[in-house]
Order: C-alpha cells, then sequence, then structure tokens
C-alpha cells in the first residue's frame, strides 16, 4: 500500500493538476500525502550564494497556498516541504533523499517550461530507491491505475517495477503484460515453469498477455501507440541503469519519456 507519498512541486503551471492526482491516490490508499517544492534556481547570485532569490521565495509561498488550497477537501493528512535554495545539485540530492522516505514519489514529464532540473527524473529513479509516477506534461488524469500495460522482461527492473506497483495493478480492472524480450534461460536446465500471469493471479489482478518480439525503439512506439489503444492509464516498466536510462537496450526509456502520453511508474 501506499500509505505515504511523496509529490514534486516547482510553482509551474502543472503543479495543481498534479497535487490533485496524488491527492487522489493518497485518499484512495488511506495515505499522507507530502508536497515538496523543489525548484531550480534562475538568478546566478543566489545559485552561488546557495539562497533563493526573491523570485524562488515568492514561488515557494505561492506553491504552499496553492497546494493547501488544492488538498484542503479530500479528506486527507498533508504536510508542505520545502528546500531552502534551488542549486541544482541540491535540488537533485535532495529530492532523492526526501523520497527514500515514502512509499511512492509522483513528478511531471520535464518540457521546455519547467523550472527543475532535467535530469530529476533519472535521478529519482536510480538514486531513491523507490518507485517513480510521472505524469505527462499535457492532459490530465481522472484515472490512474483502472487499466493498466506492463512492460515485461523478466529482468530485475521489471521485476522490481511490476511488484512496487501491485497495489495498483491489484485494484486494477485490467492489467496487460507486453513481453518484449523473453528472459533468457539456460537450455539445458529443468526449470520450474514460471508464469508472471499465474503470479499476478494469486494477487487478483485481471490479467492478459501479448508476446512482442523485439528491443529496438520501434518497440517503445508500440508500447505507447497500445497503450493509446487500449485506453490504458498507467505504463509500467522498468528503468535500467546508465547513461539516460536505456531501456532493455538502446534509448528506449529516454523515448517513453519524451513521447509519453499517460502516467507511467518507473522503478530501478
Amino acid at each position: 500500500m501506499y500509505k505515504d507519498i511523496l509529490v514534486h512541486l516547482d510553482g509551474g503551471h502543472r503543479d495543481a493538476i498534479r497535487i490533485k492526482a496524488a491527492g487522489e491516490l493518497a485518499k484512495r490508499f488511506g495515505g499522507r500525502l507530502t508536497g515538496l517544492f523543489a525548484r531550480a534556481e534562475n538568478q546566478g547570485l543566489a545559485v552561488i550564494a546557495r539562497r533563493g532569490s526573491e523570485a524562488f521565495e515568492a514561488a515557494a509561498a505561492q506553491s504552499e497556498r496553492q497546494f493547501a488550497e488544492t488538498v484542503k477537501d479530500l479528506g486527507i493528512v498533508t504536510r508542505w516541504w520545502r528546500l531552502a535554495h534551488g542549486e541544482q545539485s541540491h535540488v537533485l540530492a535532495e529530492t532523492a533523499i526526501a523520497a527514500r522516505f515514502h512509499d511512492l514519489v509522483i513528478v511531471g514529464q520535464h518540457h521546455a517550461d519547467k523550472d527543475a532540473p532535467e535530469d530529476l527524473i533519472e535521478q529519482l529513479v536510480l538514486q531513491s530507491g523507490r518507485p517513480v509516477l510521472i505524469l505527462p506534461a499535457v492532459d490530465t488524469y481522472p484515472t490512474i491505475g483502472t487499466n493498466v500495460m506492463v512492460a515485461w522482461n523478466g529482468g530485475r527492473e521489471a521485476s522490481r517495477a511490476l511488484h512496487d506497483a501491485m497495489p495498483l495493478l491489484e485494484g486494477a480492472g485490467t492489467v496487460e503484460i507486453v513481453s518484449v524480450r523473453a528472459q533468457q534461460r539456460s537450455p539445458d536446465a529443468v526449470l520450474p515453469p514460471l508464469n508472471i500471469v499465474e503470479h499476478l493471479a494469486q494477487h487478483g489482478a485481471k490479467v492478459t498477455r501479448e508476446v512482442l518480439a523485439g528491443e529496438d525503439i520501434g518497440v517503445m512506439d508500440l508500447l505507447l501507440s497500445r497503450t493509446f489503444d487500449q485506453g490504458c492509464d498507467l505504463l509500467v516498466m522498468g528503468g535500467h541503469g546508465g547513461y539516460h536510462l536505456p531501456f532493455f537496450k538502446g534509448a528506449g526509456t529516454r523515448h517513453i519519456l519524451k513521447h509519453m502520453t499517460l502516467p507511467v511508474l518507473m522503478s530501478h
């Protein structure tokens, strides 16, 4: 269960939508919601001095007011935190550390006008040790986790993501497992008949399965296309370590993060 949820805020125009989505998840699981204001500083002297500029302080105050206003009628326990300044390495490190003290961290997809470090999502996935739910920079999210697609390859990261998403998978109306690559197993050994669908069925998840061949960037497009065709409201996938989180092989994760049109839960 997600009993302690962290939502990242940067004072941008998407914050209210992200707060509302995070608040609804906290309400669903009977959890607490923490809003963390962590924004990149734009004024050079403030960065050097490691203090908040006037614009930074004004944005923090507005964020606190917006957070309180958005969650006031949800009937959940909340708290609001802020970082002292917006020097980039400070924002990256402290946001990842804060995430470790929560069950789930929610962030927004990076876009051109976003006042957050471009590699914030990467650092959270790789360094926080927690599942990261990334919300797209467009549209709203009336539901999250009612119709779910899981990208599965039998690897450690995919298993971590699947199990980190289990509270959502157990309550989903539909879960589809898309196998992008078969798990590598010895051809000579007598091994148990492992089956991820059977495993999820033990948790009460309503699962179908489809196996897809290939691992290149076209498969990532196919995943996104299928989530759209099936009306999915969540994609679950593992994120691998390395430059910009190469997914399985190549630049798959980078491609998903750039072109995502639905919420994506990612774990490492």
